[in-house]
């Protein structure tokens, strides 16, 4: 009888066990059927990001600790309620449960196993890298896109892949917040900040790895690590024969009149909003460039350009035609066009071009934003001289190339004059690296 009632009490426990994982399975799928009904807006980014100079700096007291620097009870509350809180059972059951993947529509692709991808382990003991300032800056900014639009951006809501470890926006919020404190402190105090420390954030955050997750080569465990820049190109204000390829602004009323997605890169480097094309003065002209500049400028989301007359401006891409890049195809074959703006910083992600994210190169990573989450604090590790090296870095930006993207991460290596003096730099960069979240605890 004894041993009849514990087979049955077993059971019984195998049964709810399986229950649980198939009610977190169903949360998780329907989170994806959800997102579908999102209309997308026209935000998609450019192969590598959206960039450009200087940054906003934070102005807070530094005589607080840990708390909210920038977001009222009330703010932080109404991003709190639209993130379900999961127990400590359910967390461990949705580990094994499916997560489902989405593409730039937020339609569903296929499904991984979480507990396959992210896993929680200890870091390794080498002092971490990373400019002071220069991380405190994107966390400061990335925390304010939050506080700032969080009910205009729904994707930044989505907690992605690491719901399958019971991370939830709220988390990583918290963990933007403590750094934020504690780098402020060490940075007044005159001392290596605690950040850089190995214990230090053993104690006081879950480590995550992530092991890559690419359909096409499922032998991939570590991350893709890829380089993005900011190039400096000469232009002029008008057309000449050496400066001969545009760049243009939409006016205000592109914004309901959509004429432009009707236009491919070629239909706009023939000519048709210059004098005596079927679309002149529906566009504003900002530079022209050599063929060169501009495919450079398309591929990275911003250029510096040192014009003719003596004038130094960043532009960065605001909108584009509607028409997807084609991965494979050459560049001067692809059929989207980028339209751009004239900033004052380098630039992340946004929803629009007056919101997004002010950045800096060495602390930035570019990813999949909505399979990953905005806002992730992420350390890479790889192996150089024969020791190891961790570099940490906020996802604070995204690309054409990560939707969806489970096995790669953009570094913004800088600001360069030249691709030879760009490919020196990242030569000392891993091509490959084991790769690892932050969540407080």
């Amino acid at each position: 009888m004894n041993m009849l009632s514990s087979q049955k009490f077993r059971f019984t426990v195998s049964c709810a066990a399986l229950l649980l994982v198939s009610l977190a399975s169903s949360h998780l799928y329907t989170q994806a059927q959800e997102d579908q009904s999102f209309t997308q807006q026209d935000n998609s980014a450019p192969l590598r990001s959206q960039i450009s100079l200087t940054s906003n700096q934070p102005a807070d007291s530094l005589t607080s600790r840990f708390q909210n620097p920038f977001v009222s009870q009330q703010t932080s509350d109404e991003i709190i309620g639209q993130e379900k809180t999961f127990s400590s059972q359910q967390d461990l059951l949705a580990a094994s449960a499916p997560y489902p993947v989405v593409d730039e529509f937020k339609k569903y692709k296929f499904s991984i196993n979480g507990s396959q991808v992210v896993t929680p382990v200890k870091l390794p003991s080498s002092k971490v890298n990373f400019n002071q300032g220069d991380l405190l800056t994107v966390l400061v900014n990335t925390r304010k896109y939050f506080q700032d639009h969080g009910s205009e951006d729904p994707d930044i809501l989505r907690t992605g892949m690491l719901a399958t470890q019971g991370v939830t926006v709220p988390d990583v919020l918290k963990t933007l917040d403590f750094m934020i404190v504690v780098l402020k402190e060490d940075i007044a105090n005159n001392r290596a900040t605690r950040l850089q420390d190995p214990k230090f954030i053993n104690s006081n955050f879950k480590v995550i790895k992530w092991t890559a997750y690419n359909p096409k080569n499922k032998k991939q465990k570590q991350l893709r690590i890829t380089k993005y820049a900011v190039f400096t190109h000469t232009g002029s204000r008008k057309k000449t024969s050496t400066y001969n390829t545009p760049i243009y602004s939409l006016k205000e009323n592109s914004i309901t009149d959509k004429f432009y997605t009707r236009y491919t890169k070629q239909d706009v480097l023939s000519g048709i909003y210059e004098p005596g094309g079927k679309e002149f003065g529906k566009v504003q002209s900002l530079a022209y460039l050599t063929r060169t500049g501009l495919e450079e400028a398309l591929m990275q989301g911003t250029v510096l350009i040192n014009f003719t007359d003596g004038y130094k401006a960043f532009f960065n891409v605001d909108r584009n035609n509607g028409m997807s890049y084609i991965r494979g195809l050459k560049a001067t074959a692809q059929k989207r066009y980028w339209y751009f703006r004239e900033v004052d910083a380098i630039k992340g992600y946004g929803y629009k071009i007056d919101a997004k994210i002010s950045i800096k190169p060495g602390v930035t990573f570019a990813g999949d934003v909505l399979n990953i989450g905005l806002g992730k604090v992420i350390i890479i590790e790889h192996t150089k001289g024969g020791r190891k090296h961790l570099q940490m870095g906020v996802m604070a930006d995204t690309g054409g190339a990560f939707l969806p993207n489970l096995y790669q991460l953009d570094f913004l290596a800088g600001i360069f004059k030249s691709q030879k003096e760009f490919s020196q730099n990242i030569s000392q960069l891993p091509e490959y690296a084991t790769a690892y979240f932050l969540v407080k605890k």
